[in-house]
């Protein structure tokens, strides 16, 4: 399936089912294993858990391959992989918490880079 299906698909599954704070971050250049991930937040663990189920059978449904879930069990972060997209589903302690956004982003955000050269002229 075209990359960008795929991605319209997750997007409009975390949406149908309310998910909110919606990213989409193109990991090309920085990975071979995937092309994009998707990271939205939900309320509760429940909510989680639908929002991945969501993703899951829309995906399903359009034709596509969903590879493996982990983390309905618990719900608090959820990972759908759908091979070129991974879906990260978590509840907004643990996003702020693993902060995938940072980890993935290719550019420092604003200040980052300040802060990084002030430690650095600490030590």
């Amino acid at each position: 399936m075209d990359i960008r299906k795929l991605q319209r698909i997750t997007v409009n599954a975390l949406e149908d089912i309310k998910g909110k704070d919606i990213e989409v971050i193109n990991t090309r250049r920085l990975s071979d294993m995937f092309a994009r991930i998707v990271i939205a937040t939900g309320d509760s663990s429940r909510q989680t858990k639908a929002l991945a189920r969501s993703v899951h059978d829309k995906v399903k449904e359009a034709g596509g391959e969903v590879l493996g879930m982990e983390g309905e069990d618990v719900g608090d972060w959820v990972l759908v992989d759908l091979g070129d997209i991974v879906v990260h589903v978590m509840l907004p302690a643990v996003r702020k918490h693993y902060d995938l956004e940072t980890l993935w982003q290719t550019k420092p955000k604003r200040g980052a880079a300040k802060a990084a050269a002030d430690d650095a002229a600490e030590e």
